[in-house]
């Protein structure tokens, strides 16, 4: 029975001798009182017109736990003597998910589970029952990719939400392809009502630009802007101009007040294991938008406990899995200390219909031999102060150089090392004048890449051309417990057989390679994932690199990352890598100098300013 605000009156009715019943009150009294724990095989049920009604313990034990549930979250709510339940939405969905239990217990009279009162439950009790047997739909008009199978599945999953006001999370594997499928999404919901509200993106500030790109690139129709910064504020006046808008997740802690005054039709958290602490005030904020569609995207949803996950389930869809006190005592405690496999198996059930994973193992047959993955990164803010600062100063001694006629060659080349070191780690510039603790968004992403990836049982090459970024990520993988090999110039030959040897044989899952010493001649079949930390002038030595893993021998697929800091000089270097293929061409000879081949007008476009 639907009543003011969306909430339920929930009844379980039964019919005994042409008269109708509803279960409900004796069911909460037998769990108030505590009378259903010393039931040892049957529940005697007294009527109010005095017939016994008999219920066998195997048949209700389910229903008593959900209810019990149910009644223990909402108590604080209920008044003394109430045997009734009020449910939201979200919590009623833990009923429909007992609907066989319910049969059985029906069974004094073989009558079928009915719905009675709310259609809209009814359905979507419906839909639940044949989540399993969806209807794998085309992808949406406008679309510039073509959908690999699991991907139109995953497109079809998130229409399939949406149509029933579900909420999900998608956790396929790192490199499945999250990102387009959600904007297939979002491109199919504009087609079906092109007046439907903006779409909010939330995701960790390095990923901005990549989300951006990948929009610009699969989903062109769409406009999208990039709410960041102090000149943010005017995107609000024109927030309903946008299809879809790309923030992060610091930007919603400042900004929540101006956010929460807009309409959003589709709320997305990338990266969403950043709210699995529910205690942080990230994760108390993100959790008061309004937004008519909620969506997760994580790899890895569960890091350390299964709280994480009932914190990204209290955004989706709060109440669903009760209090995280109830949460505790229901599933956490007896799943993480008593290895109890009921409990994890009732658990999986019950969030199945709502998490959509698959692993590269899994659609392994569905995937090229080799899958190249631009990932554009946004500096961090202090990262870009120091890009600024060091561009501007070059530039200036550039055309000075020009001006007086002088060979510019040595300035150029320099600079632009310059600007690349900044943009793999500040560091690497050694200047004073730069502080310590100036991060890198690279470095940021890789650590949170790289555990979920070891997790995952995936072998990594990670190379860079400089030396000191391997040494700087050494440290950190040595901080985070992940072994690794590091192979550069100066490991001494025996030492290098050792090394490759030992990533052959599955020793450590990480191997740090410097691109001159080991981008040629070696054989790293063991490798499925190379990630490229920094882009190089030479597209071919890029691409002799990754063959390391991806050549003959290798059985399984690789994906290859290549991690690009937008708007920088290493955008301009894939721009140029991709436009003019006369300069790979002439950079073929390892011994090409990039200033000697880039024009007056090129080099003066490589020291522009960071393109917002």
């Amino acid at each position: 029975q639907s009543s003011d605000g969306g909430w339920f009156d929930l009844q379980i009715g039964i019919e005994v001798n042409q008269q109708k019943f509803n279960l409900m009150p004796y069911l909460i009294k037998a769990i108030k009182t505590g009378g259903f724990d010393t039931v040892k095989q049957e529940l005697m049920i007294q009527l109010d017109n005095g017939v016994n009604v008999g219920v066998a313990k195997e048949q209700v034990e389910q229903i008593i736990a959900t209810i019990s549930e149910l009644f223990n979250v909402n108590a604080g709510d209920a008044k003394k003597g109430d045997e009734s339940l009020l449910l939201s939405q979200h919590q009623l969905l833990q009923i429909a998910q007992t609907k066989q239990q319910l049969s059985a217990v029906l069974q004094i009279d073989q009558a079928p589970v009915q719905w009675l009162g709310v259609d809209e439950i009814q359905h979507k009790a419906e839909a639940m029952e044949n989540i399993n047997q969806l209807d794998i739909l085309s992808p949406p008009e406008g679309l510039h990719a073509e959908l690999r199978p699991y991907q139109q599945e995953g497109y079809s999953w998130l229409m399939f939400l949406a149509e029933h006001q579900f909420h999900g999370l998608l956790a396929d594997d790192m490199g499945l392809g999250k990102t387009l499928q959600t904007l297939a999404f979002i491109q199919a919901q504009k087609i079906n009502d092109p007046k439907v509200a903006s779409s909010l993106i939330v995701a960790p500030t390095s990923l901005l630009g990549n989300w951006a790109a990948e929009a610009a690139k699969f989903t062109p129709r769409l406009k999208v802007g990039i709410m960041t910064g102090p000149n943010r504020q005017s995107m609000y006046k024109r927030f309903d101009d946008y299809d879809l808008i790309v923030t992060s997740y610091g930007i919603i802690s400042r900004d929540f007040v101006d956010l929460n005054q807009k309409q959003i039709y589709l709320l997305v958290l990338d990266e969403a294991q950043a709210i699995k602490n529910r205690k942080t005030q990230l994760a108390q904020i993100i959790k008061k938008l309004v937004a008519k569609h909620r969506l997760c995207l994580s790899g890895t949803p569960v890091e350390n406990h299964l709280g994480e996950l009932w914190s990204i389930f209290d955004f989706l869809m709060p109440g669903f899995l009760g209090s995280e006190k109830q949460f505790q005592q229901r599933f956490q405690w007896p799943i993480e200390k008593a290895s109890d496999e009921h409990k994890l198996a009732e658990l999986q059930t019950r969030v199945a219909p709502f998490i959509l994973r698959r692993t590269k193992t899994k659609v392994a047959k569905e995937l090229p031999d080799k899958s190249e993955i631009l990932k554009f990164i946004d500096l961090e803010e202090s990262q870009a102060t120091v890009y600024e600062s060091i561009r501007l100063t070059m530039a200036e001694e550039i055309r000075q150089a020009v001006k007086s006629q002088q060979n510019n060659q040595i300035l150029i080349g320099n600079a632009l090392l310059r600007l690349r070191q900044v943009c793999c780690h500040p560091q690497l510039v050694n200047l004073k004048s730069i502080e310590p603790s100036v991060d890198s968004a690279k470095l940021n992403w890789l650590l949170t890449a790289l555990p979920s990836l070891v997790e995952e049982g995936r072998r990594i090459l990670i190379f860079s051309s400089f030396t000191s970024m391997l040494k700087i990520i050494a440290e950190e993988l040595d901080n985070l417990n992940i072994d690794f090999f590091q192979l550069t110039g100066r490991t001494p030959p025996a030492k290098r057989t050792e090394f490759i040897e030992g990533f052959q044989d599955h020793q450590k899952p990480v191997f740090l390679i410097s691109l001159k010493a080991g981008g040629a001649g070696i054989n790293l079949t063991a490798a499925d994932t190379v990630i490229h930390f920094d882009p190089w002038w030479n597209p071919a030595a890029e691409q002799q690199a990754s063959d390391r893993a991806h050549r003959i021998g290798q059985d399984k697929q690789v994906f290859v990352y290549k991690l690009i800091t937008r708007g920088t000089v290493e955008e301009k270097i894939h721009q140029l890598q991709m436009k003019k293929q006369q300069l790979a061409d002439g950079l073929l000879s390892q011994r090409a100098d990039i200033s000697a081949i880039l024009s007056e007008h090129q080099w003066q476009d490589m020291l522009s300013p960071i393109e917002s």
